[in-house]
């Protein structure tokens, strides 16, 4: 991390140039601007303003109708974007530069606005805070490297993709040491930029990798979720690379998920174990769980956002496809992690490589403290292949979890009828941008069959 002081000492012996300010947008990208730093330490780290269609574009950064918050007959006015500076930390990768996150403030009554990601999460942060909980959080970042470059695949039309290996480099040191020149500066900018990486390891596909970040109160976690997602795509563009989060680039290639540990903690202390329970499971642990549960269909938009991410939740891949859970079965949708340990904790298994980590888990946690409040009993766990089974399936698609959201009373009064609202218009956008768009499959097979 980097003080503000810190930081001014190094504007002054020029060794940082740039500050980068930057927002996490509905998609969990950082947007922003790139400061001269002098400009910044001098004043700027007070508020700079940002266009309010920051929070209401798509992947393409269209501008879509439908959002209460903003729209052409409102004409697209500011943001603030107010630097928090405890986020403040250096960029090792980017030579003299600094990086900081910023709250959304509306430009009139400086009040956070609501749907900003980071403001929904701290919502819910807060919520437990009242409680008397703190939510400690891990997230994994799977992905894969490919041998060209985003613009040499751009260029090509993204067809004929090569990752950067040939076979299956699952805990494979040989193969991973062929990618260390792109993954040993991941690990080390990040562990100097401040983020407890833990390690990474090859995943169970050809090119797929894996990042693994010490667990965090959970707006820490997501904060270095994010930074971390940002880094791999500018770390494996540097080196000639291109790095890819989307959950299923081909369909006969395993998916990429983003499992998120969780676990809450008082005074220090991990509240959901108990010594004499045989799992080692709290009465707590088990009515957050049973709210996981309960409302998973409720918060899955916020796991799978797109089109593609439904297309992950398929048999024999590891990927789940039903809302159950199961003592450290790999295969259920929420696996119980270190059962009998005071690490005892939930793993959720359904969000996909493309989620926003400030989403998902706050939707987690507005599931969990739903269960703790109403007192929810967690059924038994499952056993045997959890694939077997046609009960509690995830949702199947972006439609159905678009419905679910739209329709969750949970959600509404954990997060709000204007949060709830506007990520349903978002969801509709991907999905009337899907259904315009003729695919290369639809072509292929009935081009002349049809």
């Amino acid at each position: 991390m980097l003080s503000f002081e810190d930081l001014k000492a190094q504007v002054a012996d020029g060794s940082i140039d740039t500050v980068l300010v930057c927002l996490v947008d509905m998609q969990g990208r950082l947007m922003g601007k790139r400061f001269h730093a002098g400009h910044f330490v001098a004043g700027a780290y007070e508020e700079t303003h940002c266009c309010n269609y920051l929070l209401a574009t798509d992947l393409e950064m269209g501008t879509p109708e439908g959002y209460a918050s903003t729209s052409w007959e409102n004409g697209y006015g500011d943001y603030v974007m107010k630097p928090d500076l405890s986020t403040l930390r250096p960029v090792p990768w980017l030579e003299g530069t600094a990086l900081v996150l910023c709250d959304i403030l509306d430009h009139h009554t400086h009040a956070e606005v609501p749907h900003s990601p980071r403001a929904i999460l701290k919502r819910q942060v807060a919520r437990l805070s009242e409680l008397g909980f703190d939510a400690m959080t891990a997230t994994e970042l799977e992905f894969f490297l490919f041998e060209k470059s985003f613009d040499e695949i751009s260029k090509g039309g993204f067809r004929d993709l090569t990752p950067i290996s040939g076979y299956n480099e699952d805990y494979h040191i040989l193969q991973t040491t062929k990618e260390e020149h792109v993954m040993r500066p991941i690990r080390n900018h990040l562990w100097n930029a401040g983020l407890p990486i833990e390690n990474s390891k090859g995943e169970a596909e050809t090119g797929q990798e894996e990042l693994n970040i010490k667990y965090a109160p959970a707006m820490d976690n997501a904060e270095y979720h994010t930074i971390a997602k940002h880094a791999v795509k500018e770390i494996a563009w540097q080196q000639g690379h291109a790095a890819t989060f989307l959950p299923k680039w081909h369909h006969d290639k395993v998916g990429s998920s983003s499992h998120v540990h969780q676990s809450l903690w008082k005074d220090g202390a991990n509240v959901f174990y108990d010594a004499d329970d045989a799992l080692g499971m709290s009465a707590l642990m088990k009515s957050y769980m049973a709210g996981l549960l309960k409302y998973a269909p409720d918060y899955t938009y916020f796991m799978a956002p797109y089109i593609n991410s439904y297309k992950r939740f398929m048999k024999g891949t590891f990927a789940p496809t039903r809302i159950i859970w199961s003592v450290d079965n790999r295969t259920a949708g929420f696996r119980l992690c270190g059962d009998g340990t005071k690490a005892v904790r939930v793993e959720c298994r359904i969000p996909g490589s493309d989620m926003n980590p400030y989403l998902a888990i706050a939707g987690m946690l507005a599931a969990g403290i739903a269960g703790i409040e109403e007192g929810l009993e967690l059924q038994a766990p499952t056993t045997g292949d959890v694939y077997q089974g046609e009960t509690g399936m995830i949702p199947g698609n972006l439609r159905e979890a678009r419905d679910a959201m739209h329709g969750s009373t949970m959600l509404r009064a954990a997060m709000g009828d204007d949060v709830v609202d506007h990520y349903t218009r978002a969801a509709e956008v991907e999905i009337e941008e899907f259904d315009r768009v003729v695919t290369d499959w639809e072509i292929a097979r009935g081009f002349e069959r049809a």
